[in-house]
């Protein structure tokens, strides 16, 4: 699979996310992939477990891509996220065999404020 399908696969994914269409949004998976929350301990196991527990999330979740790198095998997707009304920024680490992911690491972080410190270099992004 060349590049640019996996970028479009990846853009599908998140659009496909961010509209809680759960058949499209896992697609991408390999049946037998393994999906990792590094900050909370958890793995899941195989495409329809990670699909459920998607699924199972009470509150809903919003996707803006900020960007999407990477080359054969190994994609990184930058991510703003509304959990709720919680905002998070997330990284997804993925990893691809041909056209399907196999593993996936996601880390979560809440928006700070920057320290005073580094308050005359800093520029603000929003």
């Amino acid at each position: 699979m060349h590049d640019d399908d996996i970028r479009a696969a990846l853009q599908r994914h998140w659009a496909a996310s961010d509209a809680d269409d759960f058949a499209a949004e896992h697609e991408i998976y390999d049946e037998h992939a393994m999906l990792e929350y590094p900050q909370s301990g958890e793995r899941i196991r195989g495409r329809g477990h990670i699909q459920a527990s998607r699924m199972a999330q009470p509150d809903a979740k919003r996707f803006t891509v900020r960007r999407v790198l990477g080359t054969g095998g190994l994609w990184v997707s930058e991510l703003e996220m509304r959990y709720g009304e919680r905002p998070f920024r997330v990284v997804s680490i993925m990893e691809f065999d041909g056209d399907r992911v196999t593993r996936e690491t996601q880390y979560f972080a809440e928006p700070f404020e920057p320290g005073p410190s580094r308050a005359q270099w800093v520029e603000r992004v929003e």
